[in-house]
Protein backbone atom coordinates (compact mmCIF):
# COMPACT_ATOMS: atom_id res chain seq x y z
CA UNK A 1 0.00 0.00 0.00
CA UNK A 2 2.47 2.22 1.13
CA UNK A 3 4.22 1.83 -2.16
CA UNK A 4 1.03 2.97 -4.34
CA UNK A 5 1.72 6.66 -3.01
CA UNK A 6 5.38 7.09 -3.79
CA UNK A 7 6.39 9.05 -6.88
CA UNK A 8 4.95 9.06 -10.32
CA UNK A 9 5.54 6.56 -13.32
CA UNK A 10 6.69 9.13 -15.59
CA UNK A 11 10.51 10.24 -15.41
CA UNK A 12 11.31 7.27 -12.95
CA UNK A 13 10.06 4.53 -15.31
CA UNK A 14 10.42 6.74 -18.51
CA UNK A 15 14.06 7.36 -18.24
CA UNK A 16 15.00 5.65 -15.44
CA UNK A 17 19.20 5.12 -16.44
CA UNK A 18 19.45 8.83 -17.58
CA UNK A 19 17.78 9.83 -13.51
CA UNK A 20 20.43 7.84 -12.52
CA UNK A 21 23.10 9.54 -14.22
CA UNK A 22 21.58 13.40 -13.18
CA UNK A 23 22.17 12.29 -9.00
CA UNK A 24 25.77 11.24 -9.93
CA UNK A 25 26.08 14.50 -11.85
CA UNK A 26 24.15 16.44 -8.67
CA UNK A 27 26.68 14.31 -6.38
CA UNK A 28 30.19 14.98 -8.31
CA UNK A 29 28.60 19.29 -8.26
CA UNK A 30 28.93 19.08 -5.03
CA UNK A 31 32.42 19.57 -4.62
CA UNK A 32 32.95 22.10 -7.18
CA UNK A 33 33.43 25.60 -6.89
CA UNK A 34 30.18 28.23 -6.45
CA UNK A 35 30.25 29.34 -10.15
CA UNK A 36 30.56 25.52 -11.56
CA UNK A 37 27.72 24.05 -9.30
CA UNK A 38 25.48 27.06 -10.01
CA UNK A 39 25.67 26.43 -13.68
CA UNK A 40 25.01 22.70 -13.37
CA UNK A 41 21.97 23.47 -11.38
CA UNK A 42 20.72 26.40 -13.64
CA UNK A 43 20.90 23.97 -16.53
CA UNK A 44 18.59 21.12 -14.69
CA UNK A 45 15.75 23.27 -13.26
CA UNK A 46 12.91 22.68 -14.76
CA UNK A 47 9.46 22.48 -11.82
CA UNK A 48 10.14 26.14 -10.88
CA UNK A 49 9.26 26.92 -14.48
CA UNK A 50 5.62 25.80 -13.94
CA UNK A 51 5.19 27.81 -11.11
CA UNK A 52 6.21 31.24 -12.84
CA UNK A 53 4.16 30.33 -15.61
CA UNK A 54 0.82 29.76 -13.47
CA UNK A 55 1.87 32.86 -11.18
CA UNK A 56 2.59 35.18 -14.40
CA UNK A 57 -1.24 35.33 -15.65
CA UNK A 58 -4.24 37.75 -15.68
CA UNK A 59 -4.06 38.14 -11.83
CA UNK A 60 -0.44 39.17 -11.75
CA UNK A 61 -0.51 41.65 -14.86
CA UNK A 62 -3.88 43.11 -12.92
CA UNK A 63 -1.95 43.70 -9.94
CA UNK A 64 1.20 45.10 -11.43
CA UNK A 65 -0.25 47.49 -14.06
CA UNK A 66 -2.48 49.10 -10.92
CA UNK A 67 0.48 49.22 -8.34
CA UNK A 68 2.29 51.03 -11.17
CA UNK A 69 -0.66 52.93 -12.29
CA UNK A 70 -1.22 54.06 -8.80
CA UNK A 71 2.18 54.92 -7.10
CA UNK A 72 5.01 54.90 -9.79
CA UNK A 73 8.38 53.44 -8.32
CA UNK A 74 7.00 52.70 -4.93
CA UNK A 75 5.72 49.13 -4.55
CA UNK A 76 8.56 47.73 -6.65
CA UNK A 77 9.47 45.91 -3.24
CA UNK A 78 6.42 44.33 -3.08
CA UNK A 79 6.14 41.86 -5.23
CA UNK A 80 9.75 40.26 -4.57
CA UNK A 81 8.75 40.50 -1.06
CA UNK A 82 5.68 38.27 -1.77
CA UNK A 83 7.26 36.08 -4.00
CA UNK A 84 10.35 35.74 -1.37
CA UNK A 85 7.74 34.38 0.79
CA UNK A 86 5.42 31.87 -1.56
CA UNK A 87 9.19 30.53 -2.69
CA UNK A 88 9.71 29.28 1.20
CA UNK A 89 6.35 27.65 1.45
CA UNK A 90 7.25 26.10 -1.17
CA UNK A 91 10.56 25.08 -0.16
CA UNK A 92 8.99 24.18 2.99
CA UNK A 93 6.89 21.68 0.39
CA UNK A 94 9.44 20.84 -1.83
CA UNK A 95 11.30 19.20 1.46
CA UNK A 96 8.40 17.23 2.61
CA UNK A 97 7.97 15.61 -0.74
CA UNK A 98 11.75 14.60 -1.62
CA UNK A 99 12.33 13.69 1.79
CA UNK A 100 9.65 11.21 1.47
CA UNK A 101 8.90 10.72 -2.20
CA UNK A 102 5.15 10.41 -1.26
CA UNK A 103 1.99 12.06 -3.49
CA UNK A 104 1.25 14.82 -1.16
CA UNK A 105 -2.60 14.20 -1.35
CA UNK A 106 -2.55 11.07 -0.26
CA UNK A 107 0.22 11.46 2.43
CA UNK A 108 -1.26 14.65 3.93
CA UNK A 109 -4.93 13.16 4.10
CA UNK A 110 -3.11 10.44 6.21
CA UNK A 111 -0.89 12.44 8.47
CA UNK A 112 -3.29 15.31 8.80
CA UNK A 113 -6.82 15.16 7.65
CA UNK A 114 -8.42 13.39 4.75
CA UNK A 115 -11.19 16.41 4.77
CA UNK A 116 -8.33 19.24 4.74
CA UNK A 117 -6.77 17.20 1.97
CA UNK A 118 -10.18 16.66 -0.46
CA UNK A 119 -10.23 20.70 0.04
CA UNK A 120 -7.33 21.53 -0.87
CA UNK A 121 -7.29 19.35 -4.33
CA UNK A 122 -10.83 20.39 -4.33
CA UNK A 123 -9.55 24.37 -4.13
CA UNK A 124 -7.02 23.39 -7.26
CA UNK A 125 -9.53 22.29 -9.53
CA UNK A 126 -12.15 25.53 -9.16
CA UNK A 127 -9.64 27.26 -8.94
CA UNK A 128 -7.91 26.15 -12.50
CA UNK A 129 -11.12 25.91 -13.84
CA UNK A 130 -12.41 29.80 -12.49
CA UNK A 131 -9.14 31.63 -13.12
CA UNK A 132 -8.98 29.93 -16.57
CA UNK A 133 -11.79 32.24 -17.81
CA UNK A 134 -9.72 35.57 -17.48
CA UNK A 135 -6.77 34.34 -18.98
CA UNK A 136 -8.52 33.83 -22.25
CA UNK A 137 -10.73 37.37 -21.99
CA UNK A 138 -7.19 38.90 -21.50
CA UNK A 139 -5.58 37.27 -24.07
CA UNK A 140 -8.74 37.95 -26.50
CA UNK A 141 -8.53 41.72 -25.31
CA UNK A 142 -4.78 41.61 -25.92
CA UNK A 143 -5.38 39.93 -30.00
CA UNK A 144 -8.37 43.00 -30.31
CA UNK A 145 -6.71 45.64 -29.23
CA UNK A 146 -3.82 44.44 -31.83
CA UNK A 147 -6.54 43.87 -34.43
CA UNK A 148 -7.45 47.95 -33.61
CA UNK A 149 -3.59 48.89 -33.57
CA UNK A 150 -3.28 46.92 -36.97
CA UNK A 151 -6.30 49.36 -38.48
CA UNK A 152 -9.37 47.27 -37.98
CA UNK A 153 -12.61 49.05 -37.24
CA UNK A 154 -13.48 48.43 -33.41
CA UNK A 155 -17.38 48.21 -34.27
CA UNK A 156 -16.47 45.39 -36.70
CA UNK A 157 -18.80 42.78 -34.44
CA UNK A 158 -17.71 40.10 -36.84
CA UNK A 159 -14.14 40.43 -36.79
CA UNK A 160 -13.94 40.94 -33.38
CA UNK A 161 -15.35 37.31 -32.78
CA UNK A 162 -12.95 35.93 -35.57
CA UNK A 163 -9.86 37.48 -33.72
CA UNK A 164 -11.14 36.75 -30.25
CA UNK A 165 -12.06 32.92 -30.77
CA UNK A 166 -9.06 32.69 -33.61
CA UNK A 167 -6.50 33.48 -30.53
CA UNK A 168 -8.22 31.77 -27.75
CA UNK A 169 -8.28 28.17 -30.65
CA UNK A 170 -4.94 28.74 -30.92
CA UNK A 171 -4.08 29.06 -27.50
CA UNK A 172 -5.82 25.57 -26.53
CA UNK A 173 -4.46 23.82 -29.24
CA UNK A 174 -1.21 24.73 -28.03
CA UNK A 175 -1.59 24.29 -24.18
CA UNK A 176 -3.18 20.61 -25.50
CA UNK A 177 -0.08 19.55 -27.70
CA UNK A 178 2.53 20.90 -25.23
CA UNK A 179 0.61 19.54 -21.66
CA UNK A 180 -0.42 15.84 -23.62
CA UNK A 181 2.94 15.97 -24.46
CA UNK A 182 3.56 17.15 -21.00
CA UNK A 183 2.26 13.44 -19.70
CA UNK A 184 3.33 10.98 -22.58
CA UNK A 185 7.05 10.50 -22.38
CA UNK A 186 10.53 12.04 -20.34
CA UNK A 187 11.00 14.02 -23.97
CA UNK A 188 7.92 15.73 -23.47
CA UNK A 189 8.73 17.09 -19.92
CA UNK A 190 11.47 18.58 -21.75
CA UNK A 191 9.79 19.95 -24.13
CA UNK A 192 7.45 21.66 -22.36
CA UNK A 193 9.69 22.82 -19.78
CA UNK A 194 11.63 24.68 -22.64
CA UNK A 195 8.00 25.93 -24.31
CA UNK A 196 7.63 27.56 -20.96
CA UNK A 197 11.08 28.82 -20.92
CA UNK A 198 9.99 30.45 -24.68
CA UNK A 199 7.06 31.74 -23.23
CA UNK A 200 8.59 33.36 -19.99
CA UNK A 201 11.12 34.91 -22.20
CA UNK A 202 8.76 36.21 -24.55
CA UNK A 203 6.91 37.87 -21.67
CA UNK A 204 10.30 39.43 -20.72
CA UNK A 205 11.58 40.74 -23.84
CA UNK A 206 7.86 42.08 -24.83
CA UNK A 207 7.96 44.35 -21.18
CA UNK A 208 11.65 44.90 -21.62
CA UNK A 209 11.38 46.09 -24.64
CA UNK A 210 8.98 48.60 -23.17
CA UNK A 211 10.81 49.85 -20.34
CA UNK A 212 14.42 49.66 -23.14
CA UNK A 213 12.63 52.35 -25.22
CA UNK A 214 11.90 54.87 -22.23
CA UNK A 215 15.32 54.42 -20.39
CA UNK A 216 15.77 57.74 -20.33
CA UNK A 217 12.38 58.42 -18.44
CA UNK A 218 13.58 56.55 -15.83
CA UNK A 219 14.57 58.25 -12.13
CA UNK A 220 17.16 55.86 -10.91
CA UNK A 221 17.42 57.04 -7.54
CA UNK A 222 13.59 56.61 -7.29
CA UNK A 223 13.83 53.25 -9.05
CA UNK A 224 15.85 51.94 -6.36
CA UNK A 225 14.09 53.88 -3.43
CA UNK A 226 10.99 51.66 -4.53
CA UNK A 227 13.20 48.05 -4.31
CA UNK A 228 14.55 48.47 -1.03
CA UNK A 229 10.95 49.99 0.42
CA UNK A 230 12.20 53.39 1.41
CA UNK A 231 8.52 54.45 1.05
CA UNK A 232 6.74 51.59 2.72
CA UNK A 233 3.04 51.77 2.41
CA UNK A 234 1.62 55.03 0.46
CA UNK A 235 -0.89 56.93 3.28
CA UNK A 236 -3.44 57.02 0.03
CA UNK A 237 -6.83 55.24 0.78
CA UNK A 238 -6.75 51.72 -0.31
CA UNK A 239 -3.34 51.42 -0.49
CA UNK A 240 -2.85 49.02 2.53
CA UNK A 241 -6.05 46.80 0.85
CA UNK A 242 -3.67 46.70 -2.64
CA UNK A 243 -0.33 46.28 -0.92
CA UNK A 244 -1.53 43.43 1.79
CA UNK A 245 -3.66 41.75 -1.28
CA UNK A 246 -0.44 41.76 -3.41
CA UNK A 247 1.20 40.21 -0.79
CA UNK A 248 -1.15 37.85 0.24
CA UNK A 249 -1.64 36.29 -3.41
CA UNK A 250 1.74 35.68 -5.19
CA UNK A 251 0.64 32.03 -4.20
CA UNK A 252 -2.73 30.38 -5.61
CA UNK A 253 -3.87 27.43 -4.34
CA UNK A 254 -3.10 25.60 -7.49
CA UNK A 255 0.17 26.21 -7.74
CA UNK A 256 0.64 24.13 -4.12
CA UNK A 257 -0.74 21.26 -5.44
CA UNK A 258 1.05 21.43 -8.75
CA UNK A 259 4.33 22.00 -7.27
CA UNK A 260 5.27 18.68 -5.46
CA UNK A 261 3.44 16.58 -8.23
CA UNK A 262 6.03 18.46 -10.63
CA UNK A 263 8.86 17.56 -8.73
CA UNK A 264 7.77 13.95 -8.72
CA UNK A 265 7.37 13.86 -12.30
CA UNK A 266 10.79 14.62 -12.72
CA UNK A 267 11.91 11.75 -10.91
CA UNK A 268 13.42 14.45 -7.81
CA UNK A 269 13.87 12.64 -4.63
CA UNK A 270 16.54 13.20 -1.52
CA UNK A 271 19.12 14.25 -3.73
CA UNK A 272 17.71 16.68 -5.50
CA UNK A 273 17.07 19.22 -2.88
CA UNK A 274 19.65 21.72 -3.32
CA UNK A 275 18.70 21.79 -7.56
CA UNK A 276 15.03 22.38 -5.96
CA UNK A 277 16.37 25.35 -4.02
CA UNK A 278 18.14 26.89 -7.19
CA UNK A 279 15.32 25.61 -9.32
CA UNK A 280 12.87 28.15 -7.44
CA UNK A 281 15.67 30.79 -7.17
CA UNK A 282 16.23 30.64 -11.46
CA UNK A 283 12.80 29.78 -12.09
CA UNK A 284 10.31 30.96 -10.24
CA UNK A 285 11.46 33.77 -8.09
CA UNK A 286 13.52 35.75 -10.87
CA UNK A 287 11.30 35.28 -13.66
CA UNK A 288 8.24 36.50 -11.59
CA UNK A 289 10.11 39.93 -10.22
CA UNK A 290 11.42 40.62 -13.28
CA UNK A 291 8.44 40.38 -15.40
CA UNK A 292 6.49 42.45 -12.63
CA UNK A 293 8.93 44.67 -11.92
CA UNK A 294 9.38 45.75 -15.71
CA UNK A 295 5.11 46.05 -15.67
CA UNK A 296 5.45 48.21 -12.63
CA UNK A 297 8.17 50.43 -14.23
CA UNK A 298 6.69 51.22 -17.74
CA UNK A 299 3.33 52.25 -15.91
CA UNK A 300 6.16 54.61 -14.34
CA UNK A 301 7.77 55.91 -17.46
CA UNK A 302 5.48 55.83 -20.11
CA UNK A 303 2.93 58.59 -19.04
CA UNK A 304 -0.11 55.67 -17.06
CA UNK A 305 1.50 57.32 -13.65
CA UNK A 306 0.96 60.39 -12.70
CA UNK A 307 2.70 61.46 -9.37
CA UNK A 308 0.83 64.66 -8.58
CA UNK A 309 -2.74 62.34 -8.34
CA UNK A 310 -1.23 59.34 -6.51
CA UNK A 311 -4.60 57.59 -6.00
CA UNK A 312 -5.71 53.32 -6.00
CA UNK A 313 -6.31 53.58 -10.01
CA UNK A 314 -8.73 50.39 -9.77
CA UNK A 315 -10.06 51.45 -13.11
CA UNK A 316 -6.58 50.66 -14.55
CA UNK A 317 -6.34 47.68 -16.44
CA UNK A 318 -4.08 45.80 -18.60
CA UNK A 319 -5.54 46.53 -21.91
CA UNK A 320 -5.84 50.51 -20.78
CA UNK A 321 -2.32 50.38 -20.03
CA UNK A 322 -1.38 48.62 -23.50
CA UNK A 323 -3.35 51.56 -24.99
CA UNK A 324 -1.76 54.24 -22.93
CA UNK A 325 1.13 53.56 -24.78
CA UNK A 326 0.92 54.81 -27.82
CA UNK A 327 1.87 58.38 -27.26
CA UNK A 328 5.31 57.48 -26.16
CA UNK A 329 5.98 54.27 -28.70
CA UNK A 330 4.15 54.84 -31.54
CA UNK A 331 0.25 54.77 -33.06
CA UNK A 332 0.82 50.56 -32.85
CA UNK A 333 4.41 49.83 -31.92
CA UNK A 334 3.88 49.96 -28.04
CA UNK A 335 0.58 48.61 -27.86
CA UNK A 336 1.67 45.66 -30.15
CA UNK A 337 4.03 44.75 -28.17
CA UNK A 338 2.94 44.96 -24.57
CA UNK A 339 -0.47 43.16 -26.30
CA UNK A 340 1.75 40.29 -26.85
CA UNK A 341 3.62 39.95 -23.51
CA UNK A 342 -0.16 40.14 -22.18
CA UNK A 343 -0.78 37.12 -24.60
CA UNK A 344 2.09 35.43 -23.54
CA UNK A 345 1.32 35.84 -19.51
CA UNK A 346 -2.06 33.84 -20.16
CA UNK A 347 -0.69 31.09 -22.32
CA UNK A 348 1.84 30.10 -19.67
CA UNK A 349 -1.08 30.40 -16.73
CA UNK A 350 -3.46 28.24 -19.29
CA UNK A 351 -1.26 25.52 -20.05
CA UNK A 352 -0.66 25.04 -16.55
CA UNK A 353 -4.14 24.79 -15.18
CA UNK A 354 -4.16 22.51 -17.58
CA UNK A 355 -1.65 20.50 -15.98
CA UNK A 356 -2.29 20.62 -12.94
CA UNK A 357 -5.94 18.85 -12.94
CA UNK A 358 -4.51 16.14 -14.80
CA UNK A 359 -3.10 15.60 -11.77
CA UNK A 360 -5.28 16.52 -9.15
CA UNK A 361 -8.28 14.21 -10.00
CA UNK A 362 -6.35 11.48 -10.54
CA UNK A 363 -5.55 11.84 -7.06
CA UNK A 364 -9.49 13.23 -5.85
CA UNK A 365 -11.12 10.36 -7.47
CA UNK A 366 -8.23 7.32 -6.23
CA UNK A 367 -6.65 6.36 -9.78
CA UNK A 368 -3.68 5.67 -10.47
CA UNK A 369 -1.97 8.10 -12.85
CA UNK A 370 -2.32 6.68 -16.63
CA UNK A 371 -1.13 9.09 -19.56
CA UNK A 372 -5.10 8.57 -20.75
CA UNK A 373 -6.81 9.68 -17.84
CA UNK A 374 -4.27 12.50 -17.47
CA UNK A 375 -5.18 13.42 -21.16
CA UNK A 376 -8.36 13.43 -20.12
CA UNK A 377 -8.19 15.72 -17.04
CA UNK A 378 -6.42 17.56 -18.27
CA UNK A 379 -9.46 19.21 -20.67
CA UNK A 380 -11.59 20.07 -17.56
CA UNK A 381 -10.66 24.14 -17.86
CA UNK A 382 -10.85 23.93 -21.15
CA UNK A 383 -14.24 25.39 -20.83
CA UNK A 384 -12.63 28.49 -20.00
CA UNK A 385 -12.20 29.19 -23.28
CA UNK A 386 -15.63 30.84 -23.39
CA UNK A 387 -13.62 33.72 -21.85
CA UNK A 388 -13.10 35.39 -25.15
CA UNK A 389 -16.50 36.18 -25.18
CA UNK A 390 -18.33 35.73 -22.34
CA UNK A 391 -17.75 36.47 -18.37
CA UNK A 392 -18.40 34.20 -15.57
CA UNK A 393 -21.69 34.06 -13.89
CA UNK A 394 -21.28 36.24 -10.83
CA UNK A 395 -21.58 33.21 -8.40
CA UNK A 396 -18.71 31.71 -10.06
CA UNK A 397 -16.15 33.83 -9.12
CA UNK A 398 -17.76 34.11 -5.80
CA UNK A 399 -17.55 30.81 -4.82
CA UNK A 400 -14.15 29.98 -6.50
CA UNK A 401 -12.50 32.60 -4.11
CA UNK A 402 -14.50 31.66 -0.83
CA UNK A 403 -13.08 28.00 -1.72
CA UNK A 404 -9.88 29.01 -2.84
CA UNK A 405 -8.58 31.97 -0.56
CA UNK A 406 -10.10 30.07 2.77
CA UNK A 407 -7.65 26.87 1.60
CA UNK A 408 -4.42 28.89 1.41
CA UNK A 409 -3.92 29.85 4.62
CA UNK A 410 -4.78 25.84 5.64
CA UNK A 411 -2.56 24.31 3.52
CA UNK A 412 0.48 26.66 4.20
CA UNK A 413 -0.20 25.45 8.28
CA UNK A 414 -0.33 22.22 6.67
CA UNK A 415 3.00 22.40 4.92
CA UNK A 416 4.30 23.97 8.22
CA UNK A 417 3.32 21.11 10.21
CA UNK A 418 4.72 18.40 8.34
CA UNK A 419 7.80 20.58 7.95
CA UNK A 420 8.24 19.86 11.21
CA UNK A 421 6.95 16.80 12.21
CA UNK A 422 10.00 14.83 13.16
CA UNK A 423 8.15 11.51 13.28
CA UNK A 424 7.51 11.85 9.45
CA UNK A 425 10.13 13.48 8.10
CA UNK A 426 12.82 12.44 10.29
CA UNK A 427 16.03 14.77 10.53
CA UNK A 428 14.68 16.38 7.07
CA UNK A 429 12.99 18.93 9.99
CA UNK A 430 16.22 21.16 10.08
CA UNK A 431 18.13 21.98 13.38
CA UNK A 432 19.59 24.49 15.41
CA UNK A 433 19.43 28.49 14.37
CA UNK A 434 18.72 27.37 10.65
CA UNK A 435 15.56 25.68 11.56
CA UNK A 436 14.14 28.58 13.71
CA UNK A 437 15.16 30.95 11.24
CA UNK A 438 13.12 28.87 8.29
CA UNK A 439 10.30 28.70 10.94
CA UNK A 440 10.00 32.29 11.41
CA UNK A 441 9.69 33.11 7.66
CA UNK A 442 7.32 30.14 7.10
CA UNK A 443 5.23 31.92 10.04
CA UNK A 444 4.94 35.28 8.60
CA UNK A 445 4.45 33.98 5.16
CA UNK A 446 1.47 32.25 6.52
CA UNK A 447 0.37 35.35 8.38
CA UNK A 448 0.92 37.39 5.00
CA UNK A 449 -1.46 34.69 3.09
CA UNK A 450 -3.64 35.07 6.12
CA UNK A 451 -4.27 38.24 6.07
CA UNK A 452 -3.91 38.56 2.10
CA UNK A 453 -6.79 35.75 1.83
CA UNK A 454 -8.86 37.53 4.27
CA UNK A 455 -8.48 40.92 1.73
CA UNK A 456 -9.54 38.80 -1.04
CA UNK A 457 -12.22 37.15 0.19
CA UNK A 458 -13.85 40.15 1.38
CA UNK A 459 -13.43 42.08 -1.94
CA UNK A 460 -14.13 39.06 -4.85
CA UNK A 461 -16.95 37.39 -1.96
CA UNK A 462 -18.30 39.90 0.75
CA UNK A 463 -18.74 43.15 -1.34
CA UNK A 464 -20.02 41.17 -4.53
CA UNK A 465 -22.39 39.29 -2.45
CA UNK A 466 -23.05 42.81 -0.89
CA UNK A 467 -23.71 44.33 -3.74
CA UNK A 468 -25.85 41.81 -5.02
CA UNK A 469 -28.18 41.68 -2.14
CA UNK A 470 -27.99 46.09 -2.27
CA UNK A 471 -29.41 45.45 -5.95
CA UNK A 472 -32.20 42.93 -5.16
CA UNK A 473 -33.28 44.93 -2.92
CA UNK A 474 -33.64 48.22 -4.81
CA UNK A 475 -35.66 46.17 -7.39
CA UNK A 476 -38.06 44.67 -4.76
CA UNK A 477 -38.72 48.21 -3.59
CA UNK A 478 -38.77 49.56 -7.00
CA UNK A 479 -41.55 46.66 -8.11
CA UNK A 480 -43.01 47.46 -4.85
CA UNK A 481 -43.92 51.21 -5.31
CA UNK A 482 -44.80 50.24 -8.84
CA UNK A 483 -47.78 48.38 -7.98
CA UNK A 484 -48.88 50.11 -4.68
CA UNK A 485 -50.43 53.37 -5.64
CA UNK A 486 -49.34 56.72 -3.59
CA UNK A 487 -51.03 59.20 -1.83
CA UNK A 488 -50.95 61.37 -5.09
CA UNK A 489 -51.90 58.38 -7.13
CA UNK A 490 -54.85 58.00 -4.92
CA UNK A 491 -55.99 61.63 -5.16
CA UNK A 492 -56.18 61.27 -8.81
CA UNK A 493 -57.78 58.19 -8.88
CA UNK A 494 -60.62 60.07 -7.03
Amino acid sequence: MADQTKGLPMTAKWDPEKLQQEIRALQELESQPFLSRAAGYIKRTGPGLLQSAMTLGAGSAAASVMAGASFGYKLLWVQPVAMFLGVCMLAALGNIVLTTGERPYRAFGRELSVTLAFLWALGTVVASVIWHFPQYGLAAGAAWDIAGAVGIPPDNQTAQYVVKFGIGLIILSISIFTTWNYGSHSRGIRMYEWFLRGVIALVIISFGIVVVCNLHRIDWAELGKGFVGAYGIPSEKGSVTLVLGMLGAAVGINMTFLYPYSLLAKGWGPHHKTLSWWDLAMSMFLPFVLVTSLIIVGMAVTGVYDPAQEVVRTDMKPLQAAQALTGVMGETLGRLIFDLGLIGMTCGAISTHMVVCGFTLCEMLGLEYTVTRYRLFTLVPAIGILGVVTRTPIWFPIAASAICFTMLPIAYVMFLILNNKRSYIGDAVGRGFGRLVFNTLLVIALAVATIGSGIKIYQNVITPLKNTLTRSSASTLSHSDASVPGPSSRRLSR
